[in-house]
């Protein structure tokens, strides 16, 4: 069973909407969520930058659902704005996604802009949950089949095949 500890040093200031260490006792399943961004469904960069930040975390909500998450689950954001003029607003929205208690680590960077054209924010997360919460996914399952119906799988029995040089 896997345990996740919040703490603050009392040697470090309360830091505001996060946590300064975040210790996770294993065993468990470790989730790295690709920087989200504040896009719809046809892929188009939402409105200001409060909407864009609603969007990214309704976003990383939908990411973490996939494998049987929640933001609790959460342990680190980083946290990536074209603009520190919006830090208040970006911690406006983020506590409405986090209870009060056991937020993850967090690391905010203000940035020059990022990959995306009209992107104001975008944010990574790395999440933990117990072994034995372990969702199965269709997708998975599925990619699975094809793979082995393409015989691009090998069980952990068969021994690896390596190349043999040509002979000339």
């Amino acid at each position: 069973m896997s345990q996740t500890r919040f703490i603050n040093p009392p040697a470090l200031r309360r830091p505001p909407g996060y946590t300064h260490v975040v210790e996770v006792t294993a065993p468990a399943r470790i989730v790295y969520i690709a920087g989200q961004l504040g896009v719809d469904g046809d892929d188009k960069v939402v409105g200001d930058f409060r909407r864009q930040a609603v969007k990214t975390f309704e976003n990383l909500k939908t990411a973490l659902a996939a494998v049987g998450a929640q933001f609790r689950h959460v342990v680190k954001f980083n946290n990536y704005l074209v603009d520190r003029a919006h830090l208040p607003t970006f911690r406006e929205v983020r506590d409405s996604y986090l209870a009060e208690n056991d937020r993850p680590a967090s690391t905010t960077i203000a940035i020059s802009g990022l990959a995306r054209e009209g992107a104001l924010i975008e944010i990574e997360a790395v999440a933990v949950l117990p072994a034995a919460a372990r969702a199965k996914t269709a997708s998975r399952s599925a990619s699975k089949s094809a793979a082995k119906a393409a015989g691009k799988t090998r069980s952990a029995r068969e021994p690896r095949r390596r190349a043999r040089p040509r002979r000339r």
